[in-house]
């Protein structure tokens, strides 16, 4: 196996990750954001395990003041370039989104593109109260996820592969039970025959679990929808956004 740089790899990393979130739906998803929650003039985004900052700049765009944080460097940096040449009003801080404590409260969180899934039971509930606490009273949390029980155990699969241009990605995945959770190798296979190995580890929750652990830190589930706005969530679909208000 070679190992290859962060350099290396993050420019492969964002055509994967468009192939997987194309830019026409991030349009959508703010779109929505803007319609749903109402946002007006003052009011502030707290966005959440961000990457490269898609809702950030796309929500700043309308004149939104947004605070992106996320505990990788390539996407702050990429966040605080843009935002600084197109003189937008984001905040992008490097932090440990379960440890981060900020200093001002917000209308609207967001955590999105299937990050809420990352942390066990206790770093989730430590991560929604520090939510709830930043949020204003009637603020919402909106979630992205296709981890939910009621996704993944239908989609299941062992060992898949798919072809994203010239790369070659194969996926390894084990499911385990206590906590309820999903570890994949994904090996990508590189056109100049590097190659590199990611793990992955993915919590599921059920829509009853998320409600619950919602409830347990301040939050009332509102809705959940398949596409945002247009389909409420039924089983078997590939994609959740869960929408919770602060009570």
């Amino acid at each position: 196996m070679t190992n290859i740089n962060d350099s290396y790899f993050d420019g492969y990393y964002k055509e994967i990750w468009r192939s997987i979130i194309p830019a026409e739906l991030t349009v959508k998803e703010v779109d929505f954001i803007l319609s749903y929650f109402k946002l007006g003039q003052g009011n502030k985004v707290l966005d959440l395990m961000c990457g490269y900052g898609r809702h950030s700049l796309g929500l700043a765009r309308k004149g939104f003041s947004v605070t992106a944080v996320d505990n990788l460097d390539d996407y702050i940096s990429e966040i605080r370039k843009s935002a600084e040449s197109e003189n937008l009003p984001v905040k992008a801080v490097k932090a440990d989104v379960i440890n981060y404590e900020a200093d001002e409260t917000f209308d609207l969180a967001l955590s999105m593109g299937n990050s809420l899934c990352f942390f066990d039971r206790t770093d989730t509930i430590k991560l929604l109260k520090m939510v709830a606490a930043h949020l204003v009273k009637g603020g919402h949390f909106f979630i992205n996820t296709w981890m939910l029980a009621e996704i993944a155990f239908n989609g299941f699969r062992e060992r898949t592969w798919s072809n994203m241009g010239d790369l070659k990605l194969i996926y390894e995945s084990k499911f385990f039970l206590q906590p309820t959770r999903i570890e994949t190798d994904q090996l990508i296979l590189f056109p100049d025959g590097k190659q590199e190995l990611k793990k992955a580890v993915d919590y599921i929750y059920s829509i009853a679990e998320t409600e619950a652990m919602l409830a347990e830190t301040g939050f009332q589930m509102k809705e959940v929808f398949s596409i945002p706005g247009k389909k409420k969530f039924t089983l078997g679909d590939p994609r959740a956004y869960i929408i919770a208000e602060k009570i």
